[in-house]
């Protein structure tokens, strides 16, 4: 097996495939929501065992997903 072919011996790269990233953001915003909700259900066991920062850290994941699809929906209007 080679590690190296020159450019002649390549084969062109393939047509990437159509794909809605919008659904896979949306999908991580939802389960970063579920999430939430569950740390605010069990909120007096996470305090007493001083795990406070987990909801910081679903919050961080839920403002990140935000931008990220602000950031796609900006893409595909730029794109029509």
């Amino acid at each position: 097996m080679r590690l190296w072919l020159r450019e002649s011996e390549r084969r062109p790269d393939p047509v990437p495939l159509p794909t809605d990233d919008r659904r896979a953001v949306l999908t991580g915003l939802v389960l970063w929501s579920a999430a939430l909700a569950v740390t605010f259900a069990f909120a007096g066991p996470l305090s007493a065992v001083d795990e406070s920062w987990w909801r910081w850290t679903i919050v961080v994941g839920l403002a990140l997903g935000a931008l990220g699809l602000a950031s796609l929906s900006a893409g595909r209007a730029r794109r029509r």
